[in-house]
């Protein structure tokens, strides 16, 4: 089997030298007036570019583009809708991050893409698989509310997002994208909602083309919806073990039908974590896998660390696989 390494979706956008800095340097500077639009562009461009350059360094076979554009994962797509409005801050579960919670008073519709231009971008600066990453439709729908009773309503709210992140999957496998990751953190929290959850990601895999679609899991314990998951219309499946005691024992016992992304690293602690251990888990799990590949990232996107302690979590996951090579040996 083979095991490919992969960021898991965000990284830092801001770093400790002065280049970078000119991100924060320039948004700042464009609230006040003194920056153009083009002038932040260039700024996230740039540290983009770098972004990729610090993870094809890392030794990762794929990469994202760092969701360096993104304010937040929620407002960054929400706020490129119609019928949504963007109101005040609110935690992103239980990091000390936080998202602008978006207002729905109307049919929410695609009217734009939402990150096609960004994976072009990336695409065309990187030499290693770019993996798009988009925060998914009951994610969404959770996070936002309603203006109005209708609007308010949740199956609402969800075919409404649905209906959009559809057609924007549908436009990313026609730009190219070979990989598209849809973040679900939020049905951990609410796992009584796994049959509505359902009707969401199938429109999604309906408009994929030949691109591999995967679901990301974190910030929660997905071991008691493991066997559910495993019967959903994707490809890939990536997990969160952090928060998950239970998910090796199971993982190793079941097995899966599905390619897993398995988020050992925990990617809101600096710690390094023992790659001897990690080896060892790996191992024991990798054996009731059918698929020919499977993945290793962090456990979640990398915004919550230092840019210096980012880059080196990524290179873990190199030193955790030659350790894993190294036992099979």
């Amino acid at each position: 089997m083979e095991l490919v390494l992969s960021n898991h979706s965000s990284y830092p956008r801001i770093g400790d030298d002065p280049a970078g800095q000119r991100l924060r340097r320039t948004i700042a500077q464009r609230e006040k007036g003194e920056k153009t639009e083009a002038d932040l562009r260039a700024a996230e461009n740039q540290m983009t570019e770098r972004a990729l350059a610090e993870q094809v360094e890392a030794g990762l076979d794929v990469v994202t583009d760092g969701l360096i554009r993104w304010y937040d994962p929620v407002s960054h797509l929400a706020g490129k809708l119609s019928g949504i409005k963007i109101n005040g801050l609110l935690r992103f579960f239980d990091t000390n991050f936080y998202f602008r919670q978006p207002i729905v008073g109307g049919k929410i519709k695609r009217e734009k893409s939402l990150v096609v231009e960004e994976f072009l971008f990336a695409k065309a600066k990187s030499p290693r698989p770019v993996k798009t990453v988009l925060t998914g439709p009951y994610t969404l729908a959770r996070l936002s509310i309603g203006q109005n009773e209708e609007t308010g309503k949740l199956d609402a709210l969800l075919a409404g997002y649905t209906q959009a992140l559809a057609e924007e999957v549908a436009a990313l496998a026609a730009a190219g994208a070979t990989l598209i990751q849809v973040d679900e953190p939020a049905l951990l929290k609410h796992p009584e909602d796994f049959s509505l959850f359902e009707t969401s990601i199938k429109p999604l895999a309906a408009r994929k083309g030949s691109a591999r679609l995967g679901l990301a899991f974190y910030f929660g314990d997905a071991a008691r919806l493991y066997s559910k998951l495993q019967g959903l219309p994707v490809d890939i499946l990536g997990l969160d073990f952090t928060y998950s005691p239970s998910l090796p024992e199971i993982v190793r016992t079941e097995g899966s039908s599905k390619t897993l992304a398995f988020g050992l690293l925990d990617g809101r602690n600096t710690r390094l974590e023992d790659p001897n251990a990690l080896a060892r888990q790996l191992e024991r799990m990798l054996g009731g896998l059918k698929a020919e590949i499977a993945y290793l990232t962090p456990s979640s996107g990398l915004e919550y660390l230092p840019r210096d302690r980012a880059q080196l979590k990524l290179k873990h996951l190199t030193t955790v696989k030659k350790t894993l090579l190294g036992r099979a040996a």
